[in-house]
């Protein structure tokens, strides 16, 4: 398991136990939020698994796998949501980040690009699996994964990939942190309830989601929260300006 996963499932695992912690924000240092797979890491354990034999071998390489997507699988369990903002370049395993995470901001010079064809195989942490939920349009989906061309950051957000393009990393850091400030001042049970329902009915029928939420509330509901927003709301208040118990 690399540095890199270790670390962020580390970190997500924490943050999800958090109650100091409403929301995250991800960005990317430098002038590229990522550049893609490390070729000569990537041959060192996911080439030469170990192994006695065909089977022994086999079961190794999908503990590799299963490790990578834990990498991002745990952004999207985490209660908390998570907005990801986009600066330059975000190849292959940035596009499994983003798609794990709620909201998707970038700059006018990102760009997008499902990469692994290119080197040989099918994507296997996550964007096979989420780009489709995320973009409306399968055939789009199916020609980034197919043939690796660069979506730009008028088309990624055109077809939903992002909600929101900014001129460059400041404008955009600053939007990212002021939608996160805008989200942290709202109850954590209503956010975090939200976010884990949405992810609910977004992988099951509109009945089972209603079951689940009904299900959810029937405890949610109880909190003083309700009543404390209502309140402001009535007194023509922010709920900023409410004080939330941690959850």
């Amino acid at each position: 398991q690399t540095l890199l996963e270790h670390k962020m499932v580390e970190c997500f695992t924490q943050i999800a136990e958090d109650p100091d912690c409403r929301v995250v924000v991800v960005s990317g240092a430098g002038d590229v939020f990522t550049a893609g797979i490390d070729l000569m890491d990537m041959a060192s354990e996911v080439l030469h698994p170990e192994g006695d034999d065909m089977a022994r071998t086999s079961w190794n390489m999908r503990r590799i796998i299963a490790k990578y997507q834990e990498t991002f699988s745990v952004i999207e369990r985490c209660p908390k949501p998570v907005v990801v903002a986009v600066q330059g370049a975000c190849i292959g395993g940035g596009v499994d980040l983003i798609t794990a995470c709620d909201i998707r901001l970038c700059t006018q010079d990102a760009w997008f690009q499902v990469k692994e064809v290119d080197i040989g195989l099918a994507a296997d942490v996550g964007t096979l699996q989420r780009l489709p939920k995320v973009i409306g349009s399968r055939s789009l989906v199916n020609e980034l994964a197919l043939t690796a061309r660069k979506m730009y950051a008028d088309e990624a957000k055109e077809s939903g990939l992002v909600s929101r393009v900014f001129p460059d990393k400041v404008a955009m850091l600053a939007g990212a942190l002021e939608m996160a400030g805008e989200i942290a001042g709202r109850s954590p049970v209503a956010v975090q309830g939200t976010k884990v329902n949405l992810i609910y009915s977004r992988d099951h029928s509109v009945a089972e989601g209603l079951n689940y939420m009904a299900t959810w509330n029937m405890s949610m509901l109880q909190t003083e929260d309700v009543m404390k927003s209502a309140a402001a709301s009535m007194e023509k208040k922010s709920p900023k300006t409410i004080t939330f118990s941690k959850l």
